[in-house]
């Protein structure tokens, strides 16, 4: 059975109160991919990296986070992980990108969202807050192609 992490990075979500969370939980439940673990922290660099590498260490395959990849002074999704990512997938980025323009416009390209593999072999997926960015990258990507990916790192 696959299993998942949920970090949520938001200065005003709870666990309660986090939509976007919740929907990804949800969407993982409905294919069958077991959540682990749910966290919620603040938008700030050393929260979300100690969040993360916490939620590491658990036994999942994947680990996926929402919020804080715009482009405000607030936003340091990007900067905080990209470290802890060393097998980028670019083209994750890239199509979420062509999708959410699709859905929204020339705002797309505010989007930091990125994929990868850290250091312990798991998929990392770095999400918009907005639950719509959400469903669309779930729906789109994430789910359709997170079996796939793995098998294609395990080999």
């Amino acid at each position: 059975m696959t299993t998942a992490a949920i970090l949520t990075i938001s200065d005003t979500r709870s666990l309660a109160s986090d939509k976007s969370g919740q929907y990804i939980s949800q969407a993982l439940a409905e294919q069958e991919v077991k959540v682990a673990k749910r966290l919620v922290v603040k938008d700030d660099v050393v929260e979300i990296q100690s969040a993360f590498l916490q939620l590491e260490q658990l036994k999942i395959d994947l680990l996926i986070t929402n919020g804080g990849t715009g482009i405000a002074k607030r936003d340091v999704t990007f900067p905080a992980l990209e470290p802890l990512l060393p097998v980028p997938i670019p083209g994750f980025g890239e199509a979420f990108r062509s999708l959410s323009y699709d859905e929204i416009g020339s705002h797309a390209l505010a989007s930091r969202a990125m994929a990868g593999f850290n250091t312990r072999e798991q998929l990392c997926f770095v999400l918009p807050g907005s639950t719509n960015a959400c469903k669309t990258a779930l729906n789109q990507l994430i789910l359709p192609e997170f079996s796939h990916l793995l098998f294609e790192r395990r080999k």
